[in-house]
């Protein structure tokens, strides 16, 4: 059962007291952005918290599950529990960092010219260059 959109959204309307938030469709699921770090993964409508030592104590009674197949297994957190949210999205907020920014196409195509040019080609060029 895919998640829907009504309760991704309802998901993000608990927690947008603790700043900007946003969603993103992943792997038919979705991913719930703080600050622009990735904090809550609501798949199956279930919100999952990853399992970081930083919650270990806050969330021991919390049900742990696996988000989808062969994932890691997380937190189920329960989003109708405001003080258990305002105690452990801020945890996340700190502990959780921002994504690396992704190299842009020009400068991956620069990078696989320049190791070719080193003699450090990826085979598929080798193949390209002597056809």
């Amino acid at each position: 059962m895919a998640t829907s959109v009504d309760y991704v959204e309802f998901v993000c309307e608990q927690i947008r007291e603790f700043g900007e938030i946003r969603y993103r469709k992943m792997f038919g699921e979705y991913m719930v952005y703080l600050q622009d770090r990735p904090i809550l993964l609501v798949c199956d409508n279930t919100v999952f918290v990853k399992e970081l030592p930083e919650l270990e104590i806050l969330m021991e009674q919390a049900p742990r599950g696996y988000p989808y197949g062969g994932a890691k297994k997380h937190y189920i957190l329960d989003i109708e529990a405001p003080d258990l949210l305002r105690q452990v999205i801020p945890i996340l907020e700190k502990v959780i960092p921002l994504p690396k920014p992704k190299e842009k196409k020009a400068d991956a195509a620069a990078g696989l010219y320049r190791n070719f040019l080193q003699g450090r080609s990826a085979p598929f060029y080798r193949d390209w260059f002597y056809l």
